[in-house]
């Protein structure tokens, strides 16, 4: 018999039920124990695996192990292969090797993985039984919608960014590794092929990948590298797939907190492309160097007002620049001041440096004034951090960070 376990009293009655259908039903499910002997092989040998990273101890753990073998369960019945889906669970406190390699930061954390490869987006949605299978099936289904005439080409939706493959059979290993790549980027991406007789009017040099960026107009880019080549064929769709400056929604928006990077954000009207266009250009042509320092992102004025009247903006304001560190908020200057060679750079090299925080708490650093000018010492407090908010909340996870043994 399993220790009772007590919960706060907001969450006792339907705690309690799903503790006690856990404890007194027969488990069927196969749900497989990760440790360091184990993991490489099983993660390896899972076309897709859906691995809880619990701790016992944890509330949120103790409420999922019931919903997760359900899950489990409904989803061995449809694929019964042991090689297809895999859930597994590793726990956190008796291989904590594990949980950093993976840097695990809250509890419970629910990772898909693809042939050993872990996936960037893990399972944030609902915590129940058919949201689980659901998101499973949407996994195994065939990322990839296959054109059966050239004509379907003209008609695409150039909004999205997309990426066609055009191959002389469908059983090869050109359209494997095209395969591989597209259930890994579906969601950043919409992948089309063409096969046989209708494809043969684009292999001219044999089998060919194509990028189609967004925009009518737009010109079409090929890749050149060798098609069996997986981490080449990945490494360059995965940059013409997830852009430089990325748009932060309410629905990503704790994805992208949980990454850690500070925010560089342009606030934009939806319609206003032009605005957008030129952020991206100039965080392309100034900040390329500080990729993997900070996160360039846009975002929709009319959908983000509050983050904008916490600097004292709003939508008429647009377009705004602004950088969340998660600790406060730094407006730039001046849209218009982007034109001003690295002005955009410096603002962000400020931030690193510290300087930024030290200009809202005492005024302008004294190296940025002229000889002879008067210094006058201006205290204040930047604006707090807005979209901290969105980080993973205290409500659904144990944050490992409010652990002080942790």
């Amino acid at each position: 018999m399993k220790a009772a376990i007590f919960l706060p009293s907001p969450d006792l009655r339907c705690s309690l039920l799903l503790l006690i259908t856990w404890i007194f039903t027969p488990v069927t499910a196969e749900i497989a124990s990760l440790d360091s002997g184990n993991i490489d092989e099983i993660l390896n040998n899972a076309d897709v695996a859906l691995v809880n990273f619990y701790a016992d101890w944890c509330r949120f753990s103790q409420m999922l192990h019931p919903i997760f073998e359900e899950a489990s369960n409904v989803i061995k019945e449809e694929y019964p292969n042991k090689n297809q889906v895999v859930f597994a669970r590793v726990d956190c406190d008796q291989h904590s090797e594990i949980a950093q390699r993976y840097r695990i930061s809250k509890y419970p954390t629910l990772k898909l993985f693809r042939n050993g490869m872990m996936m960037k987006r893990e399972y944030r949605g609902q915590r129940s039984v058919t949201a689980i299978a659901d998101y499973i099936r949407q996994q195994k289904s065939d990322p990839i919608q296959e054109v059966h005439d050239l004509e379907e080409i003209k008609f695409l939706d150039r909004s999205k960014r997309t990426i066609v493959g055009y191959f002389e059979q469908k059983d090869s290993d050109n359209y494997r590794t095209f395969e591989r790549v597209a259930n890994i980027l579906h969601d950043d991406c919409v992948f089309f092929s063409a096969f046989g007789s209708v494809s043969k009017p684009e292999r001219f040099s044999g089998d060919n990948i194509i990028y189609k960026p967004p925009g009518e107009h737009a010109p079409d880019m090929v890749y050149l590298g060798s098609l069996t080549n997986f981490d080449l064929a990945y490494a360059w769709t995965q940059d013409k797939c997830v852009p430089l400056v990325r748009e932060i929604t309410f629905e990503n928006g704790e994805e992208l907190t949980e990454e850690g990077l500070p925010f560089l954000i342009l606030f934009h009207m939806k319609e206003d492309t032009v605005s957008l266009d030129v952020f991206q250009n100039e965080v392309a042509r100034q900040l390329i160097s500080e990729k993997g320092t900070i996160n360039f992102l846009h975002a929709d004025c009319d959908k983000f007002r509050h983050p904008l009247l916490h600097i004292q903006k709003t939508p008429a304001d647009c377009p705004v620049i602004a950088i969340d560190s998660f600790r406060h908020m730094y407006v730039f200057p001046d849209f218009k001041d982007l034109s001003i060679p690295n002005k955009l750079k410096q603002f962000v090299l400020d931030l690193h440096s510290g300087k930024l925080h030290r200009e809202f708490h005492h005024g302008p650093d004294p190296t940025d004034v002229a000889p002879g000018q008067h210094i006058q010492d201006v205290a204040s407090s930047p604006p707090e951090s807005s979209f901290q908010k969105l980080a993973p909340s205290e409500y659904r996870y144990t944050l490992l960070r409010d652990r002080d043994e942790l």
